[in-house]
């Protein structure tokens, strides 16, 4: 389920031609995302423009159990949302903000039913979510791999969707409810393996749990799922899907994915799969305006430090 990623430690030294290339690639896809959710073109452009910007003055603190992408989509999202509630002229789609489906991250402690527990003061709050985050993305990596699209299926339905045990047994056409229960003890299960395995200490893992048991923190699976894109397949999957070349397994949880859980980074890579490359020309150079001018102010401040 891998893509194309760039070079971050030559990100991180402001290479310009590497952050060239990181702008002809995630361009359209950017433009793409805020474009289903902002009316006005010149502030469609402004939205994308501030998120490379970002992306670059964010680059030193670039964490690298996430993925280029998941950063630079994170930033981007962020700049929308911040748009939106400026303008006060739309509201975030409920796929991305609505409570009534959030899965409290407390209702997966205890020790039968708990991925990781997750959650602490601030010191610990950041690796809580990169841990939860890791964890999520291995386990779907495997069940992939392994060809198991139901049981994916009902676990991304559970856990980001929020779904209820008689909705997902009847999607699903599984026996009854204690089917659906069965295949979340076995995800779980797994889950706590992986945790452990991240966290071989051991000592990160208890401390988030209790934490999250004392109530001292508001994470949940659900909101850790989308924003760590877990699930999201690679972008040549999704071009194989518009080209019709899928089997059935990928194909059948794609359109779930896709259209049932309403994914807006997959929802934005198929609208740039499909657009034209030249219409993004003229953003692409006020992007690469902006951003070379910043990358270059810090080269020369970089080489008067070392002067």
């Amino acid at each position: 389920m891998s893509d194309w990623a760039p070079d971050v430690e030559c990100l991180q030294g402001f290479d310009e031609d590497e952050w060239a290339r990181v702008e002809r690639h995630y361009a359209g896809r950017l433009l793409a995302y805020v474009s289903r959710r902002v009316m006005d073109v010149q502030a469609r452009d402004d939205i994308v423009q501030e998120s490379f910007l970002g992306a670059v003055r964010g680059i030193s603190t670039f964490d690298s159990l996430f993925t280029f992408e998941q950063y630079l989509f994170g930033i981007c999202r962020n700049r929308t949302i911040d748009f939106l509630r400026r303008r006060k002229s739309a509201t975030i789609g409920a796929s991305e903000e609505d409570e009534d489906r959030r899965v409290p991250l407390d209702d997966l402690v205890r020790e039968e039913e708990t991925p990781s527990g997750i959650m602490r003061v601030a010191d610990i709050r950041g690796q809580g979510r990169s841990l939860l985050a890791g964890i999520l993305r291995d386990w779907v990596q495997e069940t992939w791999l392994a060809d198991e699209f139901r049981r994916l299926m009902v676990i991304e339905a559970l856990f980001s969707g929020g779904w209820r045990n008689r909705d997902t047994w009847r999607r699903f056409d599984l026996r009854d409810e204690t089917a659906v229960a069965g295949i979340k003890f076995r995800a779980l299960k797994r889950l706590r393996d992986l945790a452990a395995a991240r966290d071989p200490s051991g000592a990160l893992v208890p401390a988030l749990a209790d934490q999250a048991q004392d109530g001292g923190t508001q994470l949940d699976v659900a909101e850790i799922w989308r924003e760590s894109r877990a699930s999201c397949p690679a972008r040549h999957w999704l071009a194989r899907r518009l080209a019709g070349t899928l089997e059935d397994g990928p194909r059948e949880y794609l359109e779930f994915h896709i259209d049932e859980m309403s994914c807006v980074w997959c929802e934005a890579n198929i609208d740039d799969l499909r657009g034209q490359e030249d219409a993004l020309e003229p953003l692409l150079e006020r992007v690469r305006a902006s951003t070379a001018r910043y990358l270059r102010s810090r080269n020369l401040d970089t080489a008067g430090d070392a002067g």
